[in-house]
């Protein structure tokens, strides 16, 4: 006979993943590893309270199922990065958007710019990783204070990844959520906006405090011409762009599009490029290597292709088989039913679930761990109050994203400290738009301002294929 689990075995479950995941984390092993053995924690508590391994394996299975159109996109989101870096289109983006920037706006410039290409790419780490370097660049050549800069840097990184359905972790929202990405996309988009314009006015403010650097732009111009030399600049590397943008705007499948983007950069690659075609189509699926002596543009070329996203795809499918199991097993249920008690409200809602996210990273070192975890407790209280899940995913993402670089431990943490010279504790103060887009989620909760019901909510899993398209 079957038992529910109780508040205790939830406890041992979710503590002992945890304990792996920081295990992992402290000793360089990657965190697929520790969702992994997870499963297998929580199947022997499943065979403990009656569960068969086969109903178990079944939920398993219908959890990546279900979450299968999220590694489609992911796998299509990483052969359009790799061509439009080969293709010189965004190089181009970085390289126009550098030719205007002025000492007394650096930091708003910086925040653009970072906004835009990670807007363009989907991709935080590819944007501070690129952009980002060439900022921090900059902004010390102009005698801007490096914690200020990376705070600019990461500010557009994470405002750019958060409202592009390109962006791997918007992606495993939705899918977690249950919900289309474009419907996530929505969701976080109030939230979103209202923050950067705040945010933007804020470092501008800050930029003009600290005056007129007397440098001259020589790192500026070093970067620009470092571009120029190894890509041919040219402005019709916006046509690409442009063109996604819009059949994404016209509501098309985002597979389809986002595939057809990357041929356009395959294209871009051989006519403005002078690729081979063999070479422009390789870099599909791996980015070429180019040893120029400029960390710069070494950087920005190694980055891209499928390859590239199959650690996410990777843990997005046992993220996926994790979620499914602990809702078969019942620790979802026996975790919400405690939290739920001190839900009554929109406010308190939002709040709980911001802070269920926060945990997550700063147990779980890692995002992923938090957007699989945070909408799967979340979920069904969502659900009984008759809230969107285009909420739920903003929330979960709000808690679980944004706050990820704020932790010295968590990938994120651990990624930018080390691409941008700056200790996560130096450029905390300076996420401006991550504490921004906090407050304002909570001030929606409780006024009940874009905190949607759930009468259009239409669910992904009720699509008939797990190749289903996410309509936009």
């Amino acid at each position: 006979m079957k038992k529910e689990a109780s508040l205790l075995q939830a406890v041992i479950v979710l503590g002992g993943f945890l304990a792996m995941a920081f295990a992992c984390n402290q000793f360089g092993i990657e965190i697929h590893l520790a969702i992994f053995a997870a499963w297998f924690l929580a199947m022997a508590l499943g065979k403990f309270n009656g569960h068969s391994y086969s109903d178990m394996e079944k939920s398993i299975t219908g959890g990546i199922y279900d979450g299968m159109s999220a590694i489609l996109i992911l796998l299509a989101v990483g052969a359009l990065v790799g061509t439009w870096i080969s293709g010189g289109i965004v190089p181009s983006l970085i390289y126009y958007g550098l030719n205007v920037i002025h000492p007394a706006v650096f930091l708003p410039a910086a925040l653009i710019l970072c906004g835009i290409t990670s807007l363009a790419t989907g991709t935080s780490w590819g944007t501070v990783g690129t952009a980002g370097i060439a900022m921090m660049g900059i902004g010390s050549a102009m005698g801007v204070p490096a914690p200020v800069t990376a705070g600019a840097v990461l500010s557009g990184a994470y405002f750019g990844d958060k409202l592009s359905p390109l962006s791997d972790s918007c992606v495993l929202s939705a899918a977690m959520a249950d919900i289309d990405v474009i419907d996530h996309v929505r969701g976080i988009m109030p939230v979103s906006l209202t923050a950067f314009a705040i945010t933007g006015i804020a470092f501008t403010i800050f930029g003009l405090s600290i005056g007129e650097s007397s440098a001259d732009l020589t790192q500026v111009e070093y970067v620009m011409n470092a571009l120029a030399e190894n890509f041919n600049i040219s402005l019709f590397a916006f046509i690409p762009m442009i063109i996604v943008i819009i059949l994404l705007i016209l509501r098309l499948p985002s597979l389809p599009v986002i595939t057809f983007g990357s041929v356009l950069g395959i294209i871009w690659g051989i006519a403005f490029q002078g690729l081979h075609p063999v070479t422009a189509i390789s870099t599909a699926w791996t980015q070429l290597e180019m040893n120029t002596g400029v960390n710069f543009i070494d950087s920005l070329l190694g980055r891209g292709g499928m390859e590239s996203m199959l650690w996410s795809a990777a843990i997005i499918i046992l993220g996926l088989g994790f979620g499914g199991l602990l809702d078969r097993i019942g620790i979802i249920k026996a975790i919400a039913d405690r939290l739920y008690g001190f839900i009554n409200n929109g406010g308190t809602l939002t709040v709980f679930t911001i802070i269920v996210g926060f945990l997550g990273c700063l147990l779980g070192s890692a995002m992923y761990v938090s957007l699989v975890l945070t909408p799967k407790i979340m979920a069904a209280r969502y659900d009984g109050m008759g809230y969107s899940r285009r909420v739920l995913s903003r929330n979960a993402e709000i808690g679980g994203t944004l706050t990820a670089g704020m932790i010295p431990w968590s990938d994120n943490g651990i990624y930018m400290s080390a691409i941008l010279g700056v200790a996560a504790f130096e450029y905390l103060p300076y996420m401006w738009l991550s504490f921004t887009c906090i407050i304002i989620a909570v001030i929606f909760g409780f006024t009940g301002w874009f905190m949607w019901d759930n009468s259009n909510d239409v669910r992904m899993s009720s699509k008939n294929s797990p190749n289903a398209e996410m309509e936009i």
